[in-house]
């Protein structure tokens, strides 16, 4: 069987993605990054999720709080609360960017991907139900794909050309789950918040007020199927 590196974080699109993978035939490792963001539950949720799915993972740990400039590595911006459909689909780019977030996150992937003699990388962007980052679109993905083909030893000496897949990128949140409860994905093990609300010291819960938290309810109820999160 042939491997794969998934780039997991425990959310809803990343776990149907990494499900996905395997139904498609891979073997997928799925790559956690700790790097420094407000909700560092999304960590320890993925790694258990991993486990759980009985798939090998890799926790890859950088500080990206050192160049900060999001909402999700500073503590001097805030996560927007409580915005429109309209607001958020509007395309502009919000403060939770995080600067080439996904150009870092694809070159460790690729990094890894080369040693461990995988060529096929899985990455959950959406360019539909999204936030407007800048590299989760297609035109993005396809660039960094020719750049990989170019960069790695595999590609320029062996002819293994490295293969990005993004088969969520064109559909709904509400496609997505549709599509993760055919695979049996557990949604009420995923999570999404950009600002988790601690119950407890040790128990955290979904804000409900993120943009992230929006779209994962949107998505549900546009699914017709009832959301199994636990909002503050």
């Amino acid at each position: 069987m042939a491997k794969c590196l998934v780039l997991f974080s425990g959310g809803l699109d990343s776990t149907t993605l990494l499900v996905l993978a395997r139904r498609e035939g891979f073997e997928p490792t799925g790559l956690i990054f700790r790097y420094g963001q407000r909700h560092r539950v999304e960590v320890e949720n993925a790694v258990r999720l991993a486990a759980s799915l009985g798939v090998d993972h890799r926790i890859q740990d950088l500080d990206l709080r050192s160049i900060g400039g999001s909402a999700l590595t500073s503590d001097g911006m805030d996560v927007p609360r409580d915005r429109s459909e309209e607001e958020i689909g509007s395309r502009s780019i919000p403060p939770t960017y995080v600067p080439a977030r996904n150009t870092i996150f694809l070159s460790f992937a690729l990094a890894w991907a080369e040693v461990l003699g995988a060529a096929d990388l899985y990455i959950g962007v959406n360019a539909l139900d999204y936030s407007g980052y800048p590299d989760c679109r297609p035109e993005y993905i396809e660039a960094f794909q020719r750049m990989a083909n170019l960069a790695s030893r595999s590609a320029t000496e062996g002819g293994v050309r490295v293969r990005i897949h993004t088969p969520l990128i064109d559909k709904t949140k509400a496609q997505i789950i549709r599509l993760g409860l055919k695979l049996g994905v557990d949604y009420s093990r995923t999570w999404s918040c950009y600002d988790p609300v601690y119950v407890t010291e040790e128990r955290p819960a979904a804000c409900g007020r993120c943009d992230s938290c929006f779209l994962r309810k949107k998505g549900f109820r546009e699914a017709g199927v009832e959301d199994p999160t636990e909002y503050a």
